[in-house]
């Protein structure tokens, strides 16, 4: 188990979760988790037509692979991956997709939801959500935005 089976990226098309799922796959493990972050159509109240997500794609590529190394040195897995999508994205698509293979349930659940924390808290990721009004607002990560984009004003959590 290690390092080599992870992989953190970006991508401007739709996820194919079932590619994501098999690339994941191996045959000492009897367990695999996933997590799928949709699009929703409302946020604080407001109705939310589609997203648009920009990220400062260098770090936030070293800094997801550093998250994907962390859940392997801390849980007992085999392989983990995380996607995450940019540009606009459409009600119901797929905005993030982290799995995560272990020998057991317990350390690939585990492991997923460490994953999908420390990527939503710890990545230079901003999303900005068009609302049915015409209005729209900048969403961002709690701690990088502030000093990466200035632009960006946090109106909520993603």
């Amino acid at each position: 188990m290690g390092a080599a089976a992870s992989r953190f990226h970006f991508t401007h098309h739709d996820l194919d979760t079932a590619t994501l799922r098999t690339a994941l796959a191996d045959p000492h493990c009897g367990g695999f988790v996933s997590f799928e972050g949709w699009v929703r159509d409302h946020n604080e109240g407001r109705r939310v037509t589609h997203l648009e997500y920009e990220a400062f794609e260098t770090l936030a590529v070293r800094e997801g692979e550093r998250i994907l190394r962390e859940a392997l040195e801390r849980y007992p897995v085999a392989r983990a991956g995380c996607v995450h999508r940019l540009g606009t994205l459409d009600i119901g698509a797929v905005a993030v997709w982290v799995g995560v293979s272990a020998p057991h349930r317990s350390e690939a659940f585990a492991a997923c939801r460490y994953i999908i924390d420390e990527v939503k808290h710890r990545l230079p990721i901003w999303k900005k959500e068009y609302y049915a009004d015409g209005d729209s607002g900048w969403v961002n990560c709690e701690t990088c935005a502030a000093t990466r984009a200035p632009h960006a004003v946090r109106h909520g959590r993603s």
